[in-house]
């Protein structure tokens, strides 16, 4: 919810900084004490429209802040963070107007694009009355609060994924239908490297293999003179070491029945001998067999050279190298078969595209439907707030193609009065049935549009009364779920507020200036009795704005 307000230099707003609360918070003042100043200070932090002459005169620049408590809605606290603009519970807005249109945004200190903070905080608050930021007035929107109003949520994502699948195969077909001069280079092109992988007859592991192999014919020479040297001195040469330990172990056997432990230790010798004349052995045959072969030390330098310049062409690994091969011999079968596989694709986009018609029928099914009844429920909210012969209705026009969100777009029509023909309601709606349209529909679809902050400017136009009563009672319903904010003229509606601020004016030095305060019990009072009397305030008048309150808080007691 939006916590803090800071405004300066605004228009005639010199320095002001409000704490707004939960619930009903209600702005009431006198004609041109600045409340719709402070309603379009905050449509200027979702994105409206700068405009050098909003400045506070004899000033540079203007600024509005606000800080937003994001504790209900982790999902922009997500975005805040992925997008680098910190991941805190709160979210600073910041912007800055100046004459020389240097204007400047930040959001939690972090300079931010005007796209970026209609993005953000767009989904925060909504204003309700004559601004550029009211959901209503983008009919786009409509569809969304119709589908909410009626529950859609499953078939509209049955619609949404037999729409991708049907945009899916569509775009194969598209990408399928590539120019036949592209179609032949690619082939010929994965042909030449199809030969060439497949000449190259590769083996896994081979790579490895060969490195090995490679070192031991650069160096066959040092191994066959070490290893033939080693079977010599170990066991064919004269005075070998084998021999001389058989004599050691010989002589110690023999003198086994002096003393035991020799006798130990001459089969401990002869064990080792074994051991030793098996090295021996394998020394000589290692020597025997390794040859010096430059034509073979020739054809292994040569497949390494081929397999390095396919690995720098087409991948880094042998392994590699097969699996690309595989992905190329698919994608000729593919390209040579291109026919057949558009035949394929033509009979799979025919029937995902009646599964598509089918799941849009059945959803434009239950909007008609529910579109009768929001129509009904809203009616009948708005009889209840001065518009009692309204004509509310949802109207829909086919698509020429299917979209994401089904065959068909929706609307919001209204006749205001009897007689008149329904016409778009972002066109013909005036402020204050505007914000009465809006509160209707906030009514009969509280979570609509997911947004937790809403503002109502000139909901109480031309409205008084018993009308003005029942306005005043829906909003307050609404703070239970919702923060509110309402300017309003009428003690009729701020009588049912959580929390009372006062807009005054006053001039200071000369200049003129606007101030906002949070009033107490009795200030209260005082100023629900200017709202009912005006400048003809007797203790009488004090009696009725008491019981005004106290009247209104029971009303909607549950």
């Amino acid at each position: 919810m939006l916590t803090d307000l800071i405004i300066k230099n605004f228009a005639i707003i010199e320095n002001l900084h409000t704490t707004f609360n939960s619930g009903f918070n209600v702005l009431t003042g006198e004609t041109g004490a600045g409340k719709s100043i402070i309603v379009d200070a905050v449509n200027l932090l979702l994105g409206g429209r700068a405009r050098g002459e909003i400045i506070r005169t004899g000033e540079e620049e203007a600024s509005v802040e606000a800080i937003f408590d994001l504790t209900a809605v982790p999902h922009l606290r997500t975005k805040l963070t992925d997008a680098g603009l910190d991941d805190s519970s709160e979210l600073l807005v910041r912007r800055m107007i100046s004459r020389s249109g240097k204007n400047r945004i930040f959001m939690n200190g972090s300079p931010v694009s005007l796209a970026q903070l209609r993005e953000f905080v767009s989904g925060l608050v909504n204003i309700y009355g004559q601004h550029e930021h009211q959901n209503l007035q983008r009919s786009e929107t409509h569809l969304q609060l119709l589908d909410f109003f009626a529950g859609l949520e499953k078939p509209l994502q049955v619609y949404r994924s037999a729409f991708t699948a049907y945009q899916t195969l569509k775009n194969e077909l598209n990408n399928l239908n590539l120019a036949e001069r592209e179609r032949r280079q690619r082939l010929d092109m994965l042909s030449f490297q199809q030969q060439e992988l497949l000449n190259a007859q590769l083996q896994p592991g081979e790579d490895d293999e060969l490195e090995q192999e490679r070192a031991l014919l650069r160096h066959a020479g040092k191994l066959t003179a070490a290893t033939a040297s080693g079977y010599e001195h170990l066991y064919a040469g004269q005075d070998a070491v084998c021999e001389k330990i058989a004599v050691v172990a010989g002589q110690l056997e023999a003198l086994e029945s002096i003393d035991p432990h020799l006798g130990s230790l001459a089969k401990s010798l002869q064990t080792n001998l074994y051991s030793l004349e098996d090295i021996a052995v394998e020394l000589r045959e290692y020597a025997e067999k390794l040859e010096f072969e430059p034509q073979r030390q020739q054809q292994v330098e040569d497949r390494l050279a081929l397999l390095s310049a396919l690995k720098m062409k087409y991948a880094p690994t042998i392994s590699a190298l097969l699996e690309y091969l595989d992905q190329i011999t698919l994608e000729l079968g593919d390209l040579s078969d291109i026919e057949g596989r558009r035949e394929r694709l033509q009979q799979q986009l025919q029937d995902q595209n009646e599964l598509l018609l089918a799941a849009g029928q059945d959803l434009s099914s239950q909007r008609e439907k529910a579109g009768i009844e929001l129509s009904a429920k809203v009616e009948q909210e708005l009889a209840d707030l001065a518009m009692a012969r309204a004509n509310f209705v949802i109207r829909f026009f086919a698509l020429d193609e299917p979209a994401q969100d089904g065959l068909e777009r929706g609307e919001f029509y209204l006749a205001a009065n009897p007689g008149e023909q329904a016409q778009p309601l972002a066109k013909i709606a005036s402020g204050g049935e505007l914000s009465r349209i809006m509160l209707a529909l906030k009514r009969s679809i509280p979570e609509g549009d997911g947004i937790r902050t809403l503002i109502f400017d000139e909901v109480d136009a031309g409205i008084g009364g018993e009308a003005a009563t029942t306005v005043g009672e829906k909003i307050s319903r609404l703070g239970k779920d919702f923060q509110v904010l309402c300017v309003t003229h009428l003690p009729q509606v701020a009588a049912f507020a959580d929390h009372h601020y006062r807009v005054a004016k006053e001039e200071k030095n000369g200049r003129t200036t606007t101030s906002l305060l949070l009033l107490d019990t009795e200030a209260r009072i005082a100023e629900m009795a200017r709202m009912l009397s005006g400048s003809q305030v007797g203790s009488q008048t004090f009696v009725h704005a008491r019981e005004l309150i106290e009247s209104s808080r029971a009303l909607v007691v549950d």
